[in-house]
């Protein structure tokens, strides 16, 4: 018996870690785009899908930034029809360029650090989050950005081009000609907003996306 228990606590403690809030459904069809490293933290999300909320505001809002606000309506592939119930998940750096941690992070936080978050659409497409705008990375040239995955209802989770500002100084002519415009384009134009900056996007879903099923 002590044999039996053994084993059972063996194959047990060997299953791969799946979040308590989510499980990524086999029923969903894929959108193959050539790899989506890091995707599945979309699944990390500690609150379930069908209780997320249209805005989140991210740990930094209450640290001292630029505060950032964006909006924006999804598309259907249609290009008219607001999507309801798309989950989206971002990402960034701090101010300093680098992914800050605590100390305690598991799973693709230990990567994408702390300042990550989820929406999901309302009926009229609608998606808000609030947060302070990231740096670029140290020492380099790489112009800041926002990184968003997003998951469609019965399709699996897929990547779209990152959020980045039209006045950052290293988002050069050549840098935009790299964009792919995945979802449309992620460049965002920076409004006064009171104490903080406003930008709009919108988001078509299946838009430039390659292996994007009809």
């Amino acid at each position: 018996m002590n044999h039996i228990i053994t084993l059972a606590i063996l194959l047990f403690t060997n299953l791969p870690i799946i979040s308590c809030a989510q499980q990524q459904s086999t029923n969903d069809i894929k959108v193959d785009v050539g790899g989506c490293e890091g995707c599945e933290a979309i699944y990390e999300s500690p609150i379930p899908f069908d209780k997320l909320e249209p805005m989140v505001w991210l740990p930094d809002w209450t640290l001292p930034g630029q505060k950032l606000a964006v909006n924006g309506t999804v598309y259907k592939a249609d290009g008219k029809t607001p999507a309801e119930g798309v989950i989206i998940y971002i990402y960034h750096t701090d101010h300093t360029g680098v992914y800050p941690q605590k100390g305690d992070e598991k799973g693709w936080a230990k990567r994408h650090g702390y300042l990550r978050g989820w929406m999901k659409t309302d009926k009229n497409g609608f998606y808000k989050f609030f947060t302070l705008r990231p740096g670029s990375y140290p020492d380099s040239k790489n112009p800041a950005h926002i990184h968003i995955t997003i998951k469609e209802p019965g399709k699996k989770e897929y990547w779209i081009d990152e959020f980045v500002f039209d006045n950052d100084p290293f988002l050069t002519t050549t840098e935009r000609s790299r964009l792919q415009n995945r979802g449309g384009s992620g460049i965002l134009t920076m409004k006064p907003g009171g104490s903080m900056v406003k930008a709009e996007r919108n988001i078509y879903l299946g838009k430039n996306i390659p292996g994007y099923p009809k």
